[in-house]
């Protein structure tokens, strides 16, 4: 190579050696006629004493690329870097040429994260010189590397899926590419391997994972990509056991290396159903406590109207929420009610613990025992804050689901540094979709259902009380994985089909292959996908996932660097047979 070593390798073992150091300057001092500069690559920094005794080696700017030749010198007492791999010595100079010289820059390299993100991603090329920025990428090579030798250990097989593929719609908007060969047809850009890991598995290949590339054409949000990153695993002949067990040895092996944590297992599990009783959420940040309570019972027969009006409903509930908030103030109560407002709530009726007794407006319309039921419930101490929704069930626990973070953030409850995962597990098989008017698959519609609830419940059509045998791996109250056992019997996907409106046509032209399949000896399966892209987020502690993406897109889904998407030629059009309206 052209540079014999790089700017993070240097140290007094090298004293005396004749080096040929390569990289961007990254700064510059004067020091009386004496002249340094910093040489940087994506290994350290190295300090280069560029002139001095007469020697007019300089001076140069910011980020100009740069050859270095020299040796290696100790530095003088007192001068060293302790900060640095290479802080103990330094080269002087005897050669240094410019290779190509840097512009005026739109924001200090070394400073990036500080400066507007759209400058950033549009000269993402420089931002990614910042050792800062270069860090979540290196790390990212190394789980990807973490998470292949821990696979192959397992005996795991690496298979590549098609990306050119068929428009099978799995929840959201495809991306399509239209087949110039066959005109009016078109491909899709695959919103995961879904299928082809699957008929992998018929195929006989019983471990199948793949760190695969998806794209969803959907409306944006801070965390979502067009395209995106996910670890696809399947297993065949297994049980949710057993694919729980090769994945959390894969999350400890990554913790283990990447932020240094230490991670027990087996994670805790806890249903569908248990998550929304007692966190208002499917995916629950189980780093702090202060579950949610169903008050119904103990304070039914009290005087408040708002109460009892709600109780008189069949769906109607009283959940609350204690909140250690340290003797709340009365503003403190009122963003807090407003919060709950933008949740949906109508208002927030409350009580507040005072030398052991619960205190509000409203506490004349409670007779002592309704109170009393409330204190032996949740054990408040003096200071805390016991919050309640009143409304349907499903509505007052998506807004205390919501509140319980709110106000975890605002009083610090979240212990920082550390990473709890859990298992949510049989999420309902199918969800009413009121706009479509139809039931639809509440995860996909290859996911097994629960045997006994598929008997009992499809039969008389009670849909909505039929679980699932799908699961997600939650990260601190984020979903960070989602995955199912498969059917893998013809006549029970037929079936599956059916019941989510779909026509003998259209089962045909979207899955006959996967059908066909299903002919040969299919085995039991089952998998899961993780994002990559999430995990990283998380694990680096950083706040959006354009931060761990080489070349990501904004919001807007634009890539501001590239200008994509764009125009195309009309001379390309027709070649496609496409005309644009």
């Amino acid at each position: 190579m052209l540079r014999t070593h790089t700017c993070g390798e240097l140290n007094e073992s090298h004293i005396g050696t004749e080096v040929t150091l390569y990289g961007w300057v990254d700064t510059q001092r004067d020091h009386g006629g004496v002249f340094f500069l910093d040489l940087r690559d994506r290994y350290g920094k190295t300090q280069i004493l560029a002139g001095g005794k007469g020697q007019a080696l300089g001076p140069f700017k910011s980020e100009d690329c740069v050859r270095v030749r020299g040796k290696v010198q100790r530095r003088p007492a007192g001068t060293e870097n302790a900060k640095l791999p290479t802080g103990h010595v330094e080269i002087v100079a005897e050669e240094v040429i410019e290779h190509n010289s840097c512009q005026p820059l739109p924001f200090e390299v070394t400073k990036s994260r500080e400066t507007n993100e759209e400058l950033r991603m549009t000269y993402r090329y420089l931002d990614l010189r910042n050792p800062e920025v270069q860090r979540a990428l290196l790390s990212r090579h190394r789980v990807y590397q973490i998470i292949r030798r821990t696979l192959d250990t397992h005996g795991f097989v690496e298979v590549e899926t098609p990306i050119l593929t068929k428009s099978t719609p799995e929840g959201a908007r495809d991306y399509l590419v239209p087949s110039r060969v066959s005109q009016g047809e078109f491909y899709a850009l695959p919103q995961s391997p879904q299928l082809f890991k699957q008929i992998l598995m018929v195929a006989g290949f019983d471990k199948y994972f793949q760190i695969a590339k998806c794209f969803r054409d959907e409306d944006l949000r801070a965390d979502r990509q067009p395209e995106f990153t996910q670890l696809d695993m399947e297993m065949a002949f297994l049980e949710e056991n057993d694919l729980f067990s090769v994945i959390e040895e894969v999350m400890k092996a990554i913790l283990a290396e990447v932020p240094g944590f230490e991670l027990k297992t087996p994670f805790p599990r806890i249903t569908y159903q248990e998550a929304m009783a007692k966190y208002g959420t499917d995916k629950p940040d189980l780093r702090f406590g202060m579950p949610i309570e169903d008050v119904s019972d103990a304070l039914r027969g009290c005087e408040f109207k708002v109460f009892g009006d709600v109780l008189a409903q069949p769906e109607g509930a009283v959940l609350a929420l204690c909140i250690p908030a340290g003797g709340p103030s009365r503003k403190d109560i009122d963003t807090l009610t407003e919060f709950a407002k933008t949740e949906g709530a109508g208002g927030m009726a409350y009580f507040k613990v005072e030398a052991g007794k619960l205190e509000a407006p409203i506490a004349k319309f409670f007779k002592p025992e309704h109170l009393e039921a409330l204190k032996n419930r949740f054990k408040p101490n003096d200071g805390d804050l016991i919050v309640f929704a009143v409304d349907s069930r499903k509505k007052a626990q998506k807004i205390l689901g919501t509140l319980r973070l709110y106000a975890a953030k605002w009083k610090s409850l979240i212990p920082k540094g550390t990473f709890h995962f859990s298992w949510v597990t049989d999420f309902p098989l199918f969800q009413f979709d009121s706009e479509e008017n139809r039931w639809v698959s509440e995860h996909h519609p290859f996911t097994a259902p629960n045997v006994e609830d598929w008997k009992k419940f499809r039969a008389s059509g009670e849909l909505s009380k039929i679980r699932s045998r799908a699961y997600d791996l939650v990260l601190n109250g984020n979903e960070l994985a989602s995955g199912s056992i498969r059917i893998h019997d013809r006549e029970l996907q037929n079936e599956i089909f059916e019941t989510i409106g779909l026509s003998a046509d259209e089962i045909k032209n979207r899955f006959g292959f996967l059908l066909g399949a299903f002919q040969y000896g299919t085995p039991p399966h089952g998998g899961c996908a993780f994002g990559i892209d999430r995990l990283m987020t998380i694990v680096l502690g950083l706040e959006s996932i354009r931060e761990v993406i080489a070349f990501p897109k904004n919001q807007k889904a634009v890539d501001p660097m590239t200008d994509a998407p764009s125009p195309v030629a009309e001379r390309q059009l027709k070649e496609l047979g496409i005309k644009i309206r």
